[in-house]
């Protein structure tokens, strides 16, 4: 259980990381690399965010229900 829990963990907070990046790029904040497709598109900052909240989810539930 605790191997999935670490895992979970990981998983959740590459989630999380991709999803701030997404934001970032969508906001026009992190223009690189400068041929994205991503740069100044709303879209992906609400994909985004929601990819984020699924990471925050997952290393919540991993914390807290798997012991």
């Amino acid at each position: 259980m605790r191997l999935i829990r670490i895992s979970l963990t990981i998983f959740g907070l590459l989630l999380a990381f991709i999803g701030l990046v997404w934001i970032g790029q969508g906001s026009g904040y992190f223009p690189y690399p400068a041929s994205s497709f991503m740069i100044n598109q709303s879209p992906w900052m609400l994909r985004g965010a929601i990819v984020a909240i699924i990471g925050l989810a997952t290393i919540f539930l991993a914390r807290r229900l798997i012991r």
